[in-house]
């Protein structure tokens, strides 16, 4: 079976009755941008391999309980974000690296990288300063572009609680950005 395209229906059903097509073609859609989503939160790329896979496996086990295949991608989500909060509560200090450049279509300068790499890494570096929580938030909605109810599903909160959280994630980073600045002026 070949990957499926964002808009193409998943075969969730075919996989559910163990359809090894299906689900490597679940695997391919969902591959990378569960990878990006937990690489954003434990910021360790072997860490987040293994949480990426320790998913799949889960989902495996599981699929019988997801009740509507057409929210697959949130129930896989929920998955990876719990592994990823089972990992937060197994150790009391999460490493981060540097996050690689991104590549864009057309080939940017040496300088034009450099500045995008020192925004980008400046912006983590704020971003690591928001409690998980918020942190998480901020990534399902503007990176992974969740709906608010996905993201509450996904983090087992209230869309309430996903809405405040964001509020104060945003009012947090615009408040660091701010003192940021005044430090540099």
């Amino acid at each position: 079976m070949p990957e499926v395209a964002p808009n193409e229906p998943l075969p969730v059903s075919q996989a559910r009755v163990g359809d090894p097509a299906a689900w490597d073609a679940l695997f391919r859609r969902y591959q990378l941008p569960l990878y990006v989503y937990v690489f954003e939160l434990v910021r360790d790329e072997q860490a987040s391999l293994d949480l990426v896979q320790e998913t799949f496996i889960a989902a495996v086990k599981h699929l019988g309980s997801l009740r509507e295949d057409n929210k697959f991608g949130s129930w896989l989500f929920g998955i990876a974000h719990q592994k990823v909060i089972q990992r937060w509560r197994k150790r009391t200090e999460v490493l981060f690296d540097e996050i690689p450049g991104r590549m864009d279509e057309f080939e940017p300068s040496p300088d034009d990288l450099l500045i995008c790499r020192e925004s980008e890494t400046a912006f983590m570096k704020l971003l690591e300063q928001l409690p998980p929580p918020r942190r998480a938030v901020l990534l399902l909605h503007y990176v992974e572009d969740f709906p608010l109810e996905d993201i509450a599903r996904i983090t087992e909160t209230q869309v309430g609680t996903v809405k405040s959280r964001l509020h104060y994630a945003k009012k947090s980073l615009r408040k660091l950005l701010e003192a940021k600045n005044e430090n540099a002026a």
